[in-house]
């Protein structure tokens, strides 16, 4: 869900009216010196959200957007705003926020970083972080980029390199001597953005776009990359170039508040595949037994509802298909009349990570559903069909051979196992209203 927050002056707090996509809104009075983390609390608190630590703030100027992170100020944000700008800030989750921390190798490809430091060989996850996060080493991103030239509509490719001190590009192929590097911009007086819809407001080749704003002089340098990759790795580099040990702080202090909590955290690492069909249970760690495991979990609970089914007396087609209805309606992953443009707007704005999910209705047939699932920054849609047996309605992703009651089995089935789909479900889009 998003928000609009509009605020004024009152004494030393502010008055911030949060408008919804449903154009609903709530006033709230906050601290002038209330932080995005701070936001995010409230409204997590206010509309009874689980905090899963993906509740994010954005900043959204007339066709960009970035993520503003936890410890800013959200009142020196918007200071920075121009009258009647159209600016606003959202308030939804981003289950890809923090997410190179946890697989940073995901975000960094190896043909696009060089790192000038003692390090031989091939480095693990917490030796590419460590060289972000240390300022002894001197980590760099480079790459083909394309540039808008500056007051003309065309694009042209340079050679980009991204090192602590800024950005620079070469203006001589893909030459890094000093005499070649034109400087671009450095980060602490700049934010990156992301662009909304490149390739139609600013003539980009591709809409893998993003953007470099310098604060002080309010210019944009707008950039362009081939692929989601590409531009990921750019925008990631320079949020920790920026920002450095406090974007790690920002990751752990929730979790950190989390240990001291008598609460039980839950994380899909916690799940495993478990035998209990012996005298004592035991974990199942061959993948090919777990797979069979599961897919026989998935025939069970058909016969389990089919037993509590027919001693209740056996509904008719349209009844189970009622019931069914009824059940997953309610459920947050599912979204209803979603188009499948749509569905890929709403994931990719949550977080391109593997795993982010929902379900909604076929806009091809009615009387099937869609799972729209991220894997490896691509959203693909997998048709749930429906299969009728013996007067009784039943669902299935794999042309029948596991099926399901409702959409509700099917979904807590495919979170603990990937079965036929390229991973397992994770994370599923929300959207809240005020």
């Amino acid at each position: 869900t998003s928000f609009e927050l509009v605020c004024r002056q009152r004494d030393r707090e502010e008055v911030i009216k949060v408008y919804s996509e449903d154009n609903t809104s709530r006033a709230v009075e906050v601290p002038s010196d209330i932080t995005a983390r701070d936001i995010c609390q409230l409204f997590i608190l206010k509309n009874h959200c689980i905090d899963d630590h993906s509740w994010t703030l954005f900043e959204q100027i007339p066709h960009l957007k970035r993520t503003i992170e936890d410890h800013e100020s959200v009142m020196e944000v918007q200071s920075g705003w121009e009258m009647d700008s159209h600016c606003c800030l959202y308030f939804r989750k981003n289950y890809a926020k923090y997410e190179f921390f946890k697989k940073p190798l995901d975000f960094f490809p190896e043909h696009m970083v060089s790192i000038s430091s003692e390090t031989n060989g091939i480095m693990n996850h917490s030796q590419l972080i460590q060289t972000f996060l240390s300022s002894s080493s001197c980590p760099e991103i480079h790459g083909f980029l394309h540039a808008k030239e500056h007051g003309r509509k065309s694009w042209k490719k340079f050679y980009f390199v991204l090192r602590r001190s800024g950005l620079y590009f070469s203006n001589k192929g893909t030459s890094k001597e000093p005499r070649h590097l034109q400087f671009i911009a450095e980060f602490s007086d700049s934010d990156v953005y992301t662009l909304l819809s490149a390739k139609k407001v600013y003539g980009a080749p591709t809409d893998y776009g993003f953007s470099v704003k310098l604060n002080s002089a309010r210019d944009l340098k707008l950039l362009c990359a081939d692929d989601e990759q590409t531009r990921t790795c750019w925008v990631t580099a320079m949020r920790l170039f920026k920002y450095g040990m406090q974007l790690y702080q920002n990751f752990v202090q929730p979790h950190q508040k989390q240990k001291s909590s008598p609460m039980r955290s839950i994380s899909e690492n916690s799940l495993v595949a478990m035998d209990f069909s012996g005298h004592k249970s035991r974990v199942i760690e061959n993948p090919s037994e777990a797979l069979s495991v599961a897919v026989e979990e998935g025939l069970s609970w058909r016969r389990k509802s089919c037993h509590r089914l027919s001693s209740h007396g056996s509904p008719s087609t349209s009844q189970s298909s009622m019931s069914s209805i009824a059940i997953h309606v309610a459920q947050p992953w599912f979204h209803s009349k979603l188009s499948r443009d749509e569905a890929q707007k709403l994931i990719t704005q949550q977080g391109l990570i593997d795993g982010v999910f929902l379900v909604r209705d076929s806009q091809s047939n009615p009387r099937t559903f869609v799972l729209s699932l991220c894997h490896t920054q691509k959203i693909k849609h997998f048709q749930i069909v429906p299969v009728e047996e013996n007067g009784e309605l039943f669902y299935s992703l794999d042309d029948g051979h596991t099926r399901f009651t409702d959409l509700l089995q099917l979904v807590e089935f495919y979170q603990l196992n990937r079965g036929v789909l390229p991973c397992k479900l994770k994370h599923h889009c929300a959207r809240i209203t005020l």
